[in-house]
């Protein structure tokens, strides 16, 4: 079929990068079935079955060249994926073929695959999200000292700075970063544990010999990289598994979605922009438009990757006894598809978090707009130091106050509450002194030490650990 008459996954053809889909391909997938065949051979001869050399060399010399025409020739006829491919190496490996997937169950390459990729996946993720950290570290530890308005309830409340805010998101990503690691140190290999998953073919191959047994499996499970296999199973490992992993790429689609929902917000107060492109467009229908398009994209894939868990949650609980079939079509997609669609999401992130263009001068001017109501603490502090009775200045500020704002917003005004404390002589503070208080770093609190804190302490490590290329954070002096 042409392939623009056939449906194209926006995964494949629009969002996620190349050595993600790598490893969701077919030859990954089928090559990973072979190694596990030859890991498998290679194991059994090493304990006693008559496997010879000369058929573990054939075997080995084709675990890339997948003939994949002959596998799915065989597929149409038998209807068993596993099957087929067992046929079509055997047709190349001859010599090989009495003993290829000796003793297994489909599971044994299925299932264990689907753990490399697991694996393989979630150690890509790392790398990713650990670049963004990188690239947001480098953005908060350069704007750490630049005043912002800060908002609770989506209203200007204090303030922050540009650097600290940055913090906040970096910490999320910090801990999604720790969530999948830990799955990654508890996952164990599936292993050869056969059709039920009572070993029992393995024993009668070894003879009842339960020490064979058991080191055969080992030896699989060391070829891979995996310290342990699961003690129990049936047929499967179990897909709490997947489930655990799923809801770790929800975790970091939570927070990517945060991030570009602020940005988003942030763009609409010409504050921040994610890149605009010089031949970028915004909008078809309006030219002047910079439409923060790829923090749209990543809250729409956002969506899409928190929603997925749920496939594995209810895929877990409806498991019969030790296997059904019932899981195999939709862990095909929900799987594959939660990390191509995350490795997508952090494509964008890494590429937004790399170039964040910051319009200092806007930031300043909403911060002084608002900076009058936030100094009239100050202002009664300052009130009450002189001997005024702080009840009584706090209803003078809050009479003044709400005039002000009544004037900026009904009539348009300026913001003038400094002018009308002033000519206030109830208030023991000349305007001048009242203009002391107007400074925006004295409503920073520890946002800067915050920010050479955090940097040090919990991104840094974070850096080291999964980016080959490392940057270090100084306090700036």
């Amino acid at each position: 079929m042409d392939k623009h008459r056939g449906y194209v996954s926006a995964l494949s053809g629009r969002y996620a990068g190349e050595e993600m889909q790598y490893l969701f391909s077919d030859e990954f997938k089928f090559s990973t079935w072979r190694r596990l065949w030859i890991a498998l051979a290679k194991s059994e001869k090493q304990l006693g079955l008559d496997i010879s050399d000369e058929q573990i060399s054939e075997m080995e010399s084709h675990i890339y060249d997948i003939n994949f025409d002959v596998a799915k020739a065989r597929e149409k006829e038998v209807r068993h994926d596993v099957m087929s491919h067992v046929y079509a190496y055997g047709v190349q490996c001859p010599k090989a073929e009495p003993i290829i997937h000796l003793g297994a169950t489909s599971c044994f390459v299925g299932d264990n695959t689907d753990l490399i990729i697991l694996k393989e996946a979630s150690g890509l993720i790392l790398r990713k999200a650990a670049q963004v950290v990188k690239n947001l570290s480098e953005f908060a530890n350069k704007y750490k000292s630049m005043p912002c308005l800060a908002y609770t309830h989506l209203q200007p409340a204090q303030l922050t700075t540009v650097g600290k805010r940055a913090t906040l998101w970096i910490n999320d990503l910090i801990s999604d970063i720790d969530n999948l690691q830990y799955n990654l140190d508890s996952l164990k290999f599936l292993g050869s544990k056969g059709t039920t998953g009572t070993q029992a073919s393995f024993m009668e191959l070894f003879g009842n010999d339960e020490n064979k047994v058991k080191e055969c499996e080992r030896l699989i499970a060391e070829y891979f990289g995996f310290n342990e296999c699961v003690p129990v199973s049936g047929q499967t490992y179990s897909r709490k598994v997947d489930y655990s992993f799923l809801s770790a790429l929800s975790a970091f689609a939570q927070s990517a979605y945060k991030f570009a929902d602020d940005l988003r917000l942030l763009q609409s107060f010409e504050e921040i922009e994610e890149p605009f492109g010089s031949s970028q467009i915004g909008s078809s229908a309006m030219p002047y438009k910079r439409n923060p398009m790829r923090s749209e994209r990543i809250c729409s894939l956002s969506r899409f990757i928190i929603n997925n868990a749920q496939n594995a949650a209810v895929t877990a609980s409806t498991q019969w006894f030790e296997r059904t079939l019932d899981d195999s079509a939709n862990r095909r997609l929900s799987i594959s598809e939660g990390f191509l669609a995350l490795d997508g999401v952090l494509d964008l992130y890494i590429n937004i978090s790399s170039g964040l263009v910051v319009y200092d001068k806007v930031i300043n001017r909403r911060v002084l707009v608002k900076l009058p109501f936030m100094a009239t603490e100050n202002i009664m502090m300052d009130s009450v130091k002189r001997g005024a009775d702080r009840q009584y200045i706090h209803a003078i500020i809050r009479e003044h106050s709400h005039a002000a704002a009544a004037a900026v917003k009904l009539e348009g005004k300026s913001n003038d509450l400094i002018d009308r404390l002033a000519h206030d002589e109830r208030i023991p503070l000349s305007k001048s002194e009242m203009l002391e208080s107007m400074k925006p770093e004295k409503y920073i609190g520890r946002s800067v030490s915050q920010v050479d804190e955090f940097l040090s302490e919990y991104a840094q490590p974070v850096i080291s650990k999964y980016c080959t290329d490392d940057i270090k954070f100084e306090p700036q002096v």
